[in-house]
């Protein structure tokens, strides 16, 4: 069967799959001083002039801290399974720190949600930590880049959240995109707390050695999360715990060796960093190689923490990207990014943001990159869309979000192939996002919601996108408790023995192969969305 070809009407998900929408505290709540909160380090940092693309901030969002039982609404009337939100530590805990005092104001409106949402028949999968630092831990040791310290106070915090929250709550992500958090925050300074080697953007930055300093206290700071949840809560709540990583499909510009090696260079760093060390064990050889003596290493104690501390891949995808070798940029593997095929031609839709393409097939070969490399059941957390100037439309043309819709149908047409024919153990998919929202360092200027929101207003309108997600799950999620049986023909084979697996070659179209329009792949990883913010921030 072709990769463009309809899945047949038989084709279904398991019962027990979970499905909805994902949002995050900050992108959403506003109310940034109610209920006892204390500041994280992006409330003020999007303040600052020129830190956001419209100069607008968090202070209001979609005020989602008032209009809860409105969203809760929203989710009851698209039919979800499950709601992904994240908890604002400096709302647990306004101080942040492991001998700071708990809000019990802060706990109460996380408990209220997650007990509506039960009483909804909705399954509550909360994200710990979701980039809102709080500003104290940052102001009394420059927070993620000590290690001794962050890992502590984390800890302490995702203790507090097991205690109050973990008898409802079955499914926790310790931390949302540690790419991210690591290369944008002190690479390239674009989102809170902005520090880089570039004067320009930071008084404040080391971007060659910043950034992997906090990439190695982040993954610490999961693991022994994670230690603690399973030594003193598992057995009691019977949750699972992992965490989620962001990473778009890496495809070779053509099929020369040096392309096809940069895009798996390009995978290692945008997603090896971080997995290898967890599920493997060790951290790619060509990070190693890249990096010398400035990646941090782990010592043989924090190994035995570090691997095997996720118990599913949570998978975080937007687009792919066609590799070229012979780029200068440590965030990317030393490797070139491109949508512009040889032969001219685009990859897909053009999203809003410069980073992001519409490409379903890139979509279906990440997830059966990741499951053969990694062996563990995958949660796509975040998967999403942003309709080029739909912020400039009017509301009746906005919520007829055309392309939007495309995109969901071609991932989601990938998803059930890849479950069915692949033998992929997909288990969870939530949409990003529930709402327009606040964008980070995009402001308010691009919107990824499957639902519309008038920030004068605030009032919600659903999308054509979220109708379509809506009906799509109803209607290919199964009503009997069995799963899916995928065609053994068409089983995923096991990895190397080294955990690596082919990159398929960007000329060869066998209906033995998977990915059958194998010209067209490229691979995003996370390191895609910091070019789009980088390339918004200087004008290209």
């Amino acid at each position: 069967m072709s990769a463009t070809s309809s899945p047949p009407t038989t084709y279904k998900l398991p019962s027990d799959f979970l499905w909805g929408f994902a949002t995050a505290s900050f992108q959403i709540e506003g109310s940034l001083e109610a209920g006892g909160r204390g500041k994280s380090f992006w409330d003020d940092f999007s303040r600052i002039p020129g830190k956001t693309l419209d100069g607008r901030n968090g202070d209001v969002a979609t005020d989602s801290y008032n209009r809860w039982q409105e969203d809760l609404d929203l989710l009851v009337q698209y039919g979800v399974k499950s709601y992904r939100f994240s908890i604002a530590w400096s709302r647990i805990i306004p101080l942040g720190g492991r001998n700071d005092p708990v809000s019990e104001e802060g706990i109460a409106f996380y408990s209220k949600l997650i007990d509506a949402l039960l009483e909804r028949g909705i399954t509550p999968f909360v994200t710990l930590y979701h980039w809102d630092l709080p500003q104290a831990l940052h102001d009394r040791y420059l927070g993620w880049l000590n290690k001794d310290e962050i890992v502590q106070d984390y800890v302490r915090y995702a203790r507090v959240c097991f205690e109050r929250f973990g008898d409802r709550v079955k499914h926790w992500l310790t931390m949302n995109e540690p790419w991210c958090i690591s290369i944008l925050g002190y690479g390239r300074g674009v989102f809170a707390p902005g520090r880089s080697s570039d004067r320009h953007r930071s008084p404040e930055g080391d971007s060659s050695t910043e950034p992997w300093i906090v990439g190695h206290s982040v993954i610490l700071a999961h693991a022994y999360a994670v230690k603690l949840y399973r030594e003193e809560f598992k057995a009691k709540q019977g949750g699972q715990i992992g965490i989620t990583l962001n990473g778009d499909w890496a495809m070779p510009y053509d099929d020369s060796p040096e392309n096809i090696e940069a895009a798996q260079h390009a995978l290692d760093v945008a997603i090896g960093w971080f997995a290898d060390p967890i599920y493997l064990g060790h951290y790619p050889a060509y990070m190693k190689e890249m990096l010398g003596d400035r990646l941090p290493t782990f010592t043989d104690e924090e190994w035995k923490v570090v691997k095997g501390s996720s118990d599913f891949y949570g998978m975080n995808t937007y687009t792919t990207n066609l590799c070229k070798a012979g780029g200068e940029d440590e965030f990317q593997g030393n490797v070139e990014y491109t949508f512009t095929r040889p032969d001219g031609t685009q990859l897909g839709t053009q999203a809003h943001c410069a980073w992001l393409q519409d490409y379903p097939e890139g979509f279906r070969d990440l997830l059966n990159y990741l499951y053969k490399r990694y062996r563990k059941p995958i949660y796509v957390t975040e998967n999403g869309f942003a309709v080029k100037d739909e912020d400039q439309k009017p509301i009746e043309e906005a919520i007829h979000d055309d392309d939007r819709v495309q995109y969901y149908r071609g991932v989601t047409d990938s998803l059930i192939k890849a479950v069915n024919e692949d033998g992929v153990d997909v288990r969870a998919y939530f949409a990003w996002s529930l709402l327009d929202n606040f964008e980070w360092a995009d402001g308010y200027v691009t919107r990824f919601g499957c639902t519309y929101v008038d920030y004068n207003t605030q009032k919600r309108y659903p999308k054509d996108s979220g109708k379509f997600v809506s009906q799509w799950f109803k209607e290919h999620v199964a009503t009997e408790s069995k799963p899916a049986t995928p065609s053994p023909a068409k089983r995923i084979e096991a990895s190397n023995s080294n955990g690596s697996t082919r990159v398929p070659s960007t000329t060869t179209t066998s209906s033995k192969d998977r990915p059958a329009k194998v010209q067209k792949k490229s691979w995003k990883a996370p390191i895609a969305r910091v070019t789009a913010y980088v390339s918004a921030f200087l004008g290209l």
